[in-house]
């Protein structure tokens, strides 16, 4: 059928909240699947911080409000549980076990894909996104990122690893439960790979080393130069010069809308920098949102 997505028929309970779990959530669900999002009575810290955001990670989800240490509530997951394939969460280990979810995953032979900080003895050590960029040189000292990469990078490897999780129990037949465990200390580390190699480092090919991949000021605010194959470098080379000071020159002298016509006319990568991240909020936005959350 023309319409069917491909997790169509796949349900996916999600007790996680924050960032990673529900940017997983939200790529489960674009991708077919039903999505129960089971939060704390108080919410998740989400809604609080940035609703739009959180309206937008959870449009078309099923949201509902447990105590999952009562056993009322408790009885509600089992519930869900035996319907479901896929178990998504974003706490400890010990947190996990109190819970009663490795018993829980194994009886329903569910797939668990588990959102932690840090791999092996340090599983159960606290952490956020900062602090996984601030090991892994991510950072800018005196600076806070805009892209919280751990979390960003976590969330797509949950959502990979639940894939691969289904798979792997289609091709086993396997009544158990499979674990599959995403850590965001190896995920910072992992978005690290282009610095590390020295890629975009300061003065890096990437980093700013050519005049040809940088941004410049305009009369009126800021353009992204990304000329980084010879042949845009060329073109960009022949109507403006080679050096990064005659580029900055030249650039500073119009305002950005001239510099996004003059790169539509010449087929060259060249963007205006957009400022006020919570004016746009992007390609994910959707005019229809569920707030069907249960109690």
């Amino acid at each position: 059928m023309p319409d069917q997505q491909p997790l169509d028929g796949v349900t996916v309970i999600s007790l996680a909240v924050n960032l990673p779990g529900p940017l997983a959530a939200a790529r489960l669900s674009a991708l077919g699947a039903e999505v129960i999002k089971v939060e704390p009575l108080t919410g998740d810290p989400l809604d609080a911080a940035v609703p739009e955001y959180y309206r937008e990670l959870t449009v078309g989800q099923d949201i509902r409000r447990i105590d999952l240490k009562d056993p009322a509530g408790r009885a509600v997951l089992e519930a869900l549980a035996a319907d479901a394939q896929v178990l998504l969460t974003a706490m400890r280990p010990r947190a996990a076990a109190a819970l009663g979810l490795p018993e829980l995953v194994e009886e329903h032979g569910l797939v668990h894909v588990e959102i932690v900080g840090f791999a092996g003895d340090r599983a159960d050590m606290p952490g956020h996104d900062l602090t996984y960029q601030a090991a892994h040189s991510t950072l800018v000292p005196g600076t806070m990122p805009t892209v919280p990469i751990a979390d960003v990078l976590g969330g797509e490897h949950a959502a990979l690893e639940a894939l691969a999780g289904l798979r792997q129990k289609e091709q086993l037949g396997a009544a158990g439960g499979i674990v599959k465990r995403i850590v965001l200390d190896d995920a910072a580390a992992w978005a690290a790979g282009p610095a590390r190699h020295g890629l975009s480092s300061p003065g890096g090919h990437l980093g700013g080393g050519s005049p040809f991949y940088r941004t410049y000021p305009t009369s009126d605010g800021h353009i992204a130069v990304a000329c980084l194959e010879p042949h845009f470098a060329k073109a960009l080379a022949a109507h403006i010069g080679t050096e990064a000071a005659v580029l900055e020159r030249t650039f500073a002298e119009k305002p950005t809308a001239h510099w996004v016509d003059f790169a539509a006319e010449h087929d060259l990568p060249i963007e205006r920098v957009a400022l006020g991240s919570g004016q746009n909020p992007g390609r994910y936005r959707t005019h229809s949102v569920n707030r069907n959350i249960r109690c």
